[in-house]
């Protein structure tokens, strides 16, 4: 991609730090006739020419001033450039990697170039030392590419006015430029030396700034020429030195030994590499400033945001004032009961005790009346009772006066809001986002019979309120929620017998959910394993046998159901008659969950059953009795269920044998194995059991 298309998809700021790039690191100026170092860092020529020091002040030296060279100091030193770039004129210690084998001691031939070049210099850059001969850092080529962009975008403020090139004494900066002489004057100059008469008049003047233009884009069409070899252009580019050379150089000058390839070839090859180097970083470019654009929108988006968040701040705080104000009512109601309260008791007990005081009194004032009779007659007939009164007055006296109040003036009470205070002191921010991926735990994971069990753990640090379980329907379908919770461990059950279930668990808070965990699989079994569920079970049914063996206390038949249901699949189990009977008659079948336990089986609409007796048998459903069979029970008999809820039947086995036709039809939903007995009947279940194969004559 050209550099002004490059420069053009770039935002104005980032464009303006090309400036950079164009600024001395000596003098942090921009480039003023810059010079190509050999580590291809530039520096001004003045700037060169200041930091140009004796090679040996550049060397480190022991105390009798000897210079000493540690392989240490010059971990990227190049080995080889040591050798052949000295006879160039310019050594640098570390233009290419360390490639080559065999030289001896490195430091004896960094001392030997050094004490034979007469100047050096530092790179302000990497500080790399450049080892110069006799011209010193005029012999550094000039960076033309870099002087040439320099002034395209007119960077160079520091550049130096053109002086007069005739002027012997003060010379003076040139005022003009002639096209055809190549010459610059200054006005003096020009008036003694181009007059504008005779063929002179034809000769077009320019401004010096313009001159320079019309000489660069005269030189840039020349084929430069080789410094040794005048008359050679320089057509070939030498790699180990890195400098153009003319086909005498390259076969019998000092580069004839060296790796050494056609110029417009290499610059054609250079040329594509930066093209390709630079197509992929204007991708990058592109997506930086995309990046920079988005980080703008969401800077423009804080304002509106903060506005929004104060709003909610506000919000919420000002729903805990009206809380605190709210409940500050309802304390102060309270106290204001209290007080009503404390008033009104401590009234009654002042009418109380003035009542009382006033009786007391209005018989004392009438004792000391009755005292003034004179007559002994008169008085001795009210005496002996008015003696009891007074007596019995001022015995109850301190029990009805309660010479201590009911209740305290005090408000015994003390407002606890410590704990309050503490979190509205400490009430903060808490930055809260989405959680990550949870983690399920494979050993921790389970399935049994027609259930499966899943445990997972939260990813670090995460904060989460809440998992939500999905299991797919154990056939490659979509996924469904079964779980919705903060426990980190979750069985289902009432899964599909044989079926390879996968689960998956996410994170969810206020801020977002997590990604989905990874995929588990996991196998219910291919036979079911179940007993008797006691738990919706009648209480006079007794069982044993780790539940396996049912046995009923009633006359009346009770119904016992199986603790797993089915909705698909074949599954067949088998009933023992442990103990039979008074010819009772035993129901065994399918029910469903929800269907009458204190009848016989089959007689409501929600369970299918087969009744038998020692004789024959029936089947029933829905209290309809249908397809008499011969053949009984005694004890010892095995009775087998064979339900096919692919085929949606139910069918019968005695002993071994198929009894009677398919039993049902047209069966759908779940339903779980059931029997029904009474006291004269005990059974026990056996499961796990393989599909027994029906023989194909029998059944027809």
């Amino acid at each position: 991609m050209p550099m002004d298309r490059l420069l053009q998809t770039l935002p104005e700021d980032v464009r303006c730090a090309m400036e950079e790039e164009l600024k001395c690191p000596q003098c942090y100026k921009h480039y003023c006739n810059p010079l190509l170092l050999p580590c291809s860092h530039s520096v001004c020529k003045g700037c060169a020419e200041k930091l140009q020091e004796p090679s040996q002040q550049l060397l480190p030296a022991t105390e009798d001033g000897n210079p000493v060279i540690n392989e240490t100091d010059f971990p990227d030193i190049d080995k080889l450039s040591v050798v052949s770039e000295t006879d160039s004129g310019v050594v640098c210690n570390g233009s290419r990697p360390n490639s080559y084998v065999g030289t001896p001691s490195i430091g004896n031939i960094y001392l030997q170039s050094a004490q034979g070049s007469a100047y050096g210099l530092k790179c302000p850059r990497c500080r790399r030392i450049v080892f110069l001969d006799e011209s010193g850092y005029l012999s550094l080529p000039k960076n033309k590419v870099l002087e040439t962009i320099i002034e395209k975008y007119g960077h160079n403020k520091n550049q130096v006015s053109v002086k007069c090139q005739l002027c012997e004494e003060n010379i003076c900066d040139a005022t003009v430029m002639c096209e055809q002489c190549e010459i610059f004057y200054c006005d003096t100059c020009r008036d003694s030396c181009h007059p504008s008469r005779g063929p002179l008049a034809k000769h077009n003047l320019v401004d010096p700034t313009q001159g320079k233009a019309i000489l660069r884009a005269k030189n840039k069409g020349k084929e430069a020429k080789c410094t040794e070899h005048k008359d050679e252009h320089l057509s070939m580019y030498c790699l180990l030195c890195k400098t153009p050379v003319c086909v005498i150089c390259s076969q019998e000058g000092r580069h004839i030994n060296h790796d050494v390839q056609a110029l417009g070839m290499m610059c054609k090859s250079q040329k594509n590499e930066l093209s390709q180097t630079l197509q992929a970083m204007s991708e990058k470019a592109r997506s930086g400033t995309e990046f920079i654009q988005r980080l703008k929108a969401m800077a423009d988006r804080v304002h509106g945001n903060c506005i929004d968040f104060e709003a909610v701040v506000v919000a919420q705080c000002d729903a805990l004032i009206e809380t605190i104000t709210r409940r500050k009512q309802e304390l102060l109601e309270n106290v204001h009961q209290e007080k009503e309260m404390k008033i009104k008791i401590l009234k009654e007990q002042v009418s109380d005790c003035t009542a009382l005081l006033q009786r007391t009194t209005g018989l004392l004032h009438f004792c000391i009346e009755v005292l003034k009779e004179s007559d002994p007659a008169s008085f001795l007939q009210i005496s002996s009772s008015l003696v009891n009164r007074v007596a019995t007055a001022d015995g109850n006296f301190n029990k009805e006066m309660e010479l201590a109040p009911r209740v305290s003036p005090e408000f015994e009470l003390t407002l606890d809001n410590t704990s309050v205070m503490h979190a509205v002191e400490t009430m903060n921010f808490f930055q809260m986002k989405a959680p990550g991926r949870p983690a399920i735990i494979p050993e921790e994971c389970s399935a049994e019979n027609n259930s499966v069990t899943i445990a997972w753990q939260p990813y670090y640090g995460s904060v989460v309120e809440a998992y939500t379980l999905e299991l797919d329907d154990g056939n490659g379908g979509d996924f469904r929620v079964v779980y919705v919770g903060r426990e980190i461990i979750c069985t289902v059950d009432g899964l599909h017998f044989n079926s390879i279930y996968n689960a998956r668990v996410k994170a969810h808070n206020h801020a977002g959910e997590s990604e989905y965990s990874e995929l588990i699989s996991l196998q219910t079994a291919e036979v079911a394993w179940f007993t008797f569920d006691p738990s919706t079970s009648p209480p006079d049914i007794l069982f044993t046998n780790e539940n396996l063996t049912a046995t009923c206390n009633n006359f009346d038949h009770r119904i016992v159901l199986g603790s797993v249901g089915f909705s698909k699949g074949v599954h067949y189990w088998e009933v023992i008659i442990d103990r039979y009977d008074n010819n009772t008659d035993p129901a065994i079948g399918v029910a469903r969950f929800d269907t009458e336990k204190n009848i016989m089986l089959g007689k409501d609409d929600k369970a299918w059953s087969m009744y038998i007796d020692n004789h024959r048998s029936w089947f029933m459903h829905h209290d309809e009795h249908s397809n008499r069979t011969e053949g009984g029970i005694h004890r010892g008999s095995v009775i087998g269920i064979l339900l096919d809820l692919n085929q949606h039947t139910l069918s019968y086995f005695v002993d071994g044998e198929p009894h009677g036709p398919i039993a049902f039809t047209d069966l759908h939903g779940v339903f779980f194995p059931a029997i029904s007995i009474n006291r004269n009947v005990q059974v026990t279940l056996r499961t796990g059991l393989e599909i027994p194969v029906e023989d194909a004559s029998e059944e027809e």
